[in-house]
């Protein structure tokens, strides 16, 4: 258990100090079709949604991809479905993890740590 710890502190490590990029202006972004965790930023720094690639096939590029187009519900819930504000303004910061069960660790984990202004806690929760 304390050696899956360190793995899940070091990839959280890992994941607050890679280096930002903005969401394009214009396509998708084009960051790695491996899997991942991800955080998304404000503007301003604030974090706004940590988030992971379940299934996708393009991993970290079709899940970032999806919230530009609102077909996510931090876009749904959190920016009214106009995930096309995240264009040029907004950033992200993404670490790869090919382990489904390190991948929900480190989101959880992440989360605990941020709080992110928005937490996908189910259509019907308030």
């Amino acid at each position: 258990m304390q050696r899956e710890l360190h793995k899940i502190k070091r990839l959280y490590r890992r994941l607050v100090n890679a280096q930002p990029q903005r969401f394009p202006l214009e396509g998708p972004p084009k960051v790695s079709r491996k899997h991942g965790v991800y955080i998304i930023f404000s503007p301003r720094s604030t974090v706004l949604h940590v988030g992971r690639t379940v299934r996708g096939q393009k991993g970290l590029d079709q899940r970032l991809n999806n919230h530009l187009h609102g077909a996510s519900s931090f876009t749904l819930q959190y920016l009214d479905g106009k995930g096309s504000q995240l264009r040029g303004t907004h950033w992200f910061a993404y670490v790869e993890v090919s382990r489904p069960r390190s991948r929900a660790l480190l989101e959880a984990y992440a989360v605990g740590h941020l709080c992110p202004k928005h937490l996908g806690v189910g259509k019907n929760a308030s």
